[in-house]
């Protein structure tokens, strides 16, 4: 009964992976709406892209992780 609650490895990266990509979809969706609408300024857009590129590559490194390409 001890080991409820407790997720191992792999099941961490899944759940973190699988928010990590919901704010990716919110940060382009937020971009795309804001750039659509005229309202936001030059850095406010460039800062959310770069907030987006990070969250793409901690998406990548996590895919990588739970992934691996193993070549025969």
């Amino acid at each position: 009964m001890d080991d409820i609650g407790k997720l191992d490895h792999t099941e961490v990266l899944r759940v973190k992976l699988e928010g990590l990509m919901r704010e990716h979809r919110d940060l382009d969706e937020a971009i795309t709406a804001l750039d659509e609408k005229g309202r936001a300024d030059v850095l406010t857009i460039r800062r959310l892209k770069k907030q987006k590129l990070a969250l793409k590559d901690q998406i990548a490194r996590i895919e990588d992780e739970l992934y691996p390409d193993i070549i025969a």
